[in-house]
């Protein structure tokens, strides 16, 4: 497995193809809500790309949200590569580059689906009550880095 802080456009370019498959195929988010302004350069926020074997397989970003507070987001696997690790991959090197950068705590809004799965790797569900993003249950989760 290699891990890639993304530091050109083709690299963003591997990031996006990731979530357009995931977000926008599968799980039918509509394009212009999955790509925003962050993914405009791949320097707009910090990416994280995962390879197998050369393979494009998972990616996730995070940016500064809050006063020493990273948030995490677009974080997908491709489905052939799910519960291989990849998504806890993606996930501590997001939360490594985001402690090397002064933050303090990540926050991220999982779908209500991926709950257990965040809650295994220490995060706290700290909204109320689930909410809609995306057509999409979601609740926000929060764990100190």
């Amino acid at each position: 497995m290699e891990i890639i802080t993304v530091s050109n456009p083709s690299e963003l370019d591997e990031c996006l193809r990731i979530r357009l498959e995931v977000f926008v195929r599968e799980q039918h988010v509509p394009a212009d809500e999955e790509i925003d302004s962050f993914d405009a350069s791949y320097d707009a926020c910090r990416h994280i790309l995962l390879r197998n074997g050369g393979t494009a397989v998972a990616t996730g970003r995070w940016r500064k949200y809050e006063d020493k507070a990273a948030k995490l987001q677009r974080i997908a696997v491709l489905s052939a590569y799910r519960g291989g690790g990849f998504g806890k991959a993606v996930i501590d090197a997001l939360e490594n580059d985001a402690k090397a950068a002064g933050m303090e705590y990540a926050v991220l809004d999982a779908q209500c689906q991926a709950e257990a799965f965040y809650r295994k790797l220490g995060y706290e569900t700290v909204s109320e009550k689930p909410f809609l993003d995306a057509g999409i249950w979601h609740v926000r989760m929060k764990k100190p880095l």
